[in-house]
């Protein structure tokens, strides 16, 4: 199986593509995996002074693997139980990475991509980019901080109207919205996010860092614990009829 990780560095900046093309990025076991190394070797590199993440071919990130929730034959929430401290380790080491991790985001960006993006600390979108929850369209609750960290970007109302009617948003409604900072031509995105990169990466490291943590700790009620009660919230969610039977018509339309 090929790596579904690339990474490249240039000078201070490491770039990290999520290369599932095929599935629009979806995160699976082995893409977790791949890019939690990329992160933790990222974050060990003393010459690295900041990072892009971004998705190869139209999506940044699908969120999760949809088609490998239903070839699950066992219970759901042993799969989630499996899955959801990936994705959490995943959020966390974005967070505590003590340098600037910027999101290209270059297309479809839904679910835990969301989640994935939100735990960036910039966030640079395609003016083709689409941004939607997902979640509870299917059933499920949010995961990977998404609870914590798109409340506290946007507020409750704006959050609560994700959340309950999960409209599909353009690069341009996220900008007004708050959830990002920049929107570029899609020709221009990786110019524009490399920029952005270099003019992190020249600034004093350990402000930056120290700036980060305190970032983290105004965030109040601890990361952790939030990523722990949307883990068990999205066991119970995946043990549902309303889980199964909307993850069904949820397939069936993308296979029709």
């Amino acid at each position: 199986m090929g790596k579904v990780v690339k990474v490249e560095r240039v000078g201070q900046v490491v770039t990290i593509q999520l290369n599932r093309p095929e599935s629009l990025n979806a995160i699976n076991l082995q893409l977790s995996e791949e890019l939690g190394a990329a992160i933790a070797a990222a974050g060990r590199d003393p010459e690295v002074r900041a990072v892009i993440i971004t998705g190869v071919g139209r999506a940044f990130c699908a969120g999760g693997d949809v088609k490998y929730f239903a070839a699950w034959e066992g219970p759901k929430p042993e799969l989630f139980g499996a899955l959801i401290p990936k994705l959490n380790r995943l959020i966390m080491d974005l967070r505590q990475i003590p340098k600037p991790v910027i999101a290209a985001i270059n297309g479809v960006t839904s679910g835990a991509g969301l989640s994935l993006a939100m735990a960036c600390d910039l966030r640079i979108a395609s003016e083709g980019a689409k941004f939607k929850q997902a979640y509870t369209s299917i059933g499920l609750t949010p995961d990977g901080g998404w609870t914590l960290t798109v409340p506290r970007q946007i507020g409750m109302a704006k959050a609560a109207e994700l959340l309950l009617l999960d409209p599909v948003l353009t690069a341009g409604e996220a900008l007004s919205h708050g959830l990002i900072n920049q929107v570029a031509p899609p020709e221009e995105l990786m110019k524009r996010a490399s920029q952005l990169a270099e003019t992190v990466a020249s600034r004093p490291a350990f402000a930056f860092a120290q700036s980060k943590r305190l970032l983290n700790k105004a965030l109040g009620f601890g990361l952790a614990e939030q990523l722990e009660a949307e883990r068990e919230s999205i066991m119970a969610a995946s043990d549902t009829s309303d889980f199964e039977d909307r993850l069904s018509a949820f397939l069936g339309n993308k296979n029709s």
